[in-house]
This record gives structure tokens, C-alpha cells and sequence, in this order.
């Protein structure tokens, strides 16, 4: 599920597109623009999906509790990029840790203020990734998360 009006989506769209060929998965895109299309994206996935995948921008980051109940109502696992979904009721994320980016982040303001040149600064990739997987909503879709899923995960919520 994308908002297709977010340039950044479209492209997250692909690389999804491409990795589900790896695991030969089919994928069936929910196009979001407004905040009124996602009921109507919801019936449409019904009977057609085993498992949502959203992708994090700021229309879906706004819309997560609405996403997580309408994807609870059909018993719908679902997989973020960004824990906040996660802690708004989504079963699991797994992404760059945002705290450490805006650590990373200071580094930088700070090398400028003391006179570095942006341009001459290296351009990074995030380094600290975290796996965060809520049990809680597992549980409510009678979803069984096994066990050597859990001891990777960074955090559990119960």
C-alpha cells in the first residue's frame, strides 16, 4: 500500500515489485492518494492478500492507527519500515533506527559549524537497523510468530 502521489513511494513501490519476484510472491498494489481511499483499498484487498506491506511517507505515517485497524478487521498481517507503525498496533517493522540517523545527523551540523564544507562530507547509509515485532496484535489475528523470529527481533512488544 502506497500514496502514488509520493514520488518516494513509487519507487519504494519497485523495489518491493522486485524483491517479491526474488521470492516469486505476487503483489497486488493498493494506490492511495487521499485518506478517503483507504477503505475502498481495504475491500479491494480482500480475499486477495495474505499480508500487507506499507510503505512509510507521511500520508500512511498519519493514517497507521486507521491502517492497523482496518488491517486487524481483516485479520491482515502487516509490515512497516518504521516502528512507529508498530507501536501504533502493526505486527512488525524492520528499519534504520531513527535515533541513531539523527545522532549520525548532529555529527554533521556539527562538522559544518566548525567549517566543513557540506559538498566535502560523505554521503552515509543507514548502519543500525531494528526488528520490533508486536505479539499483541499477533495474538488478535491468531498469528503464531516463531520463536528464532522473536530472539532476533530488537524488540518485542506483549
Amino acid at each position: 500500500m502506497a500514496n502514488v502521489g509520493n514520488p518516494a513511494a513509487a519507487l519504494e513501490i519497485g523495489e518491493v515489485q522486485a524483491a517479491a519476484r526474488t521470492f516469486d510472491l505476487a503483489v497486488a498494489t493498493s494506490q492511495i492518494w487521499r485518506v478517503e481511499d483507504f477503505a475502498p483499498a481495504f475491500g479491494a484487498l480482500k480475499g486477495r492478500a495474505d499480508a500487507l506491506y506499507v510503505c512509510a511517507e507521511p500520508l500512511m505515517n498519519v493514517n497507521r492507527v486507521r491502517i492497523n485497524t482496518l488491517a486487524l478487521g481483516m485479520r491482515l498481517p502487516t509490515m512497516y519500515g518504521s516502528r512507529e507503525y508498530v507501536e501504533a498496533g502493526g505486527l512488525m517493522s524492520y528499519g534504520a533506527n531513527m535515533p541513531d540517523l539523527f545522532r549520525r545527523a548532529a555529527d554533521y551540523v556539527d562538522k559544518i559549524l566548525r567549517g566543513a564544507k557540506p559538498a566535502d562530507l560523505p554521503v552515509e547509509q543507514p548502519t543500525k537497523f531494528d526488528l520490533v515485532i508486536n505479539l499483541i496484535t499477533a495474538k488478535a489475528i491468531g498469528l503464531e510468530v516463531p520463536p528464532t523470529l522473536l530472539a532476533r527481533a530488537d524488540e518485542v512488544i506483549e
